[in-house]
């Protein structure tokens, strides 16, 4: 149940992946947006996803949108995008729609800028990486993970700024669930079968298995799921496919792939979600693009 099957060897057959950072180490991954009307598909198969500057405007696109290819990237080097809200900015890890899209992204909120109030139609699962997120339910400091389930609604702000991992339109209709956890104060536990790695359950359904977990200095272990996986390095480092991604950057293989993923010399704290990316499963409810 931890998402990971380091006895299961079969799957790990050897991938090959682009030199190149940030690249799609999968080929058959492209981007398309709709432009004022014009299709653009300047991005094409293995490119890097160089999407920025984009209009407010824009109505449709698709990044890292082929969920039977595996993902990594390097998030400090994504330029950021403006939002249509005044000092909120964002980086797309993945996305398919508009403005209204099943997301995946990193949000950046400028000291006292604000979202206009809105419901989640799709659901909103999120974890505060820098400053203070607040709404008017309370503030959440770094640390912080937060569900809001199909039909919950918020004004979401922050005062002081701060930076958001964020997944959109991505929960399944039968959760209802809504909390938040601090991560910081949680009591981690020896992962089941697996040296050097402890963690803690954030949430556990049919559909996904999510976990905090931390990983001791130069711990090697296989990464990876039946149902495909999720990683979010929170603070430390990981070695994976010969690349070495640090503090935010994040990793996504689907379903049925594992590979072997190392910590640096001091460790690494990480977010993982498991179980998520089946053919059933993918995306929970879908927007209306």
């Amino acid at each position: 149940g931890s998402g990971f099957c380091p006895a299961d060897a079969s799957l790990n057959t050897p991938r090959t992946r682009s030199t190149t950072r940030n690249r799609i180490f999968s080929m058959g991954v492209s981007a398309v947006f709709v432009i004022a009307g014009k299709l653009d598909q300047s991005a094409g198969l293995g490119e890097p996803l160089n999407i920025a500057p984009l209009p407010t405007y824009l109505t449709f696109m698709k990044v890292n949108a082929d969920f039977a290819a595996p993902v990594a990237l390097c998030t400090n080097t994504i330029e950021w995008l403006a939002s249509p809200m005044e000092g909120v900015e964002r980086r797309m890890l993945d996305r398919i729609g508009g403005e209204v899209a099943r997301a995946t992204s990193i949000v950046r909120y400028a000291p006292g800028s604000a979202f206009s109030q809105h419901m989640h139609s799709g659901g909103e699962e999120f974890i505060v990486l820098e400053g203070v997120f607040q709404d008017e339910h309370g503030d959440y400091p770094a640390g912080t993970y937060v569900r809001n389930p199909i039909g919950t609604h918020h004004v979401p702000r922050s005062d002081d700024g701060c930076v958001i991992f964020v997944k959109l339109w991505q929960f399944d209709e039968s959760d209802s669930a809504q909390f938040s956890l601090d991560m910081n104060g949680l009591a981690l536990e020896p992962a089941a079968g697996v040296q050097g790695i402890s963690q803690a359950i954030l949430s556990d359904r049919a559909d996904e298995l999510v976990a905090l977990q931390q990983w001791e200095a130069s711990t090697a272990c296989d990464i990876g799921d039946a149902g495909g996986a999720e990683l979010l390095i929170l603070d430390g480092a990981l070695e994976f496919q010969g690349e070495t991604y640090a503090q935010h950057d994040w990793i996504r293989l689907p379903a049925g792939m594992q590979a072997q993923a190392k910590s640096g010399p001091d460790g690494a704290r990480i977010w993982v979600k498991t179980q998520h990316l089946t053919a059933g499963s993918l995306g929970g409810t879908v927007p209306p693009i």
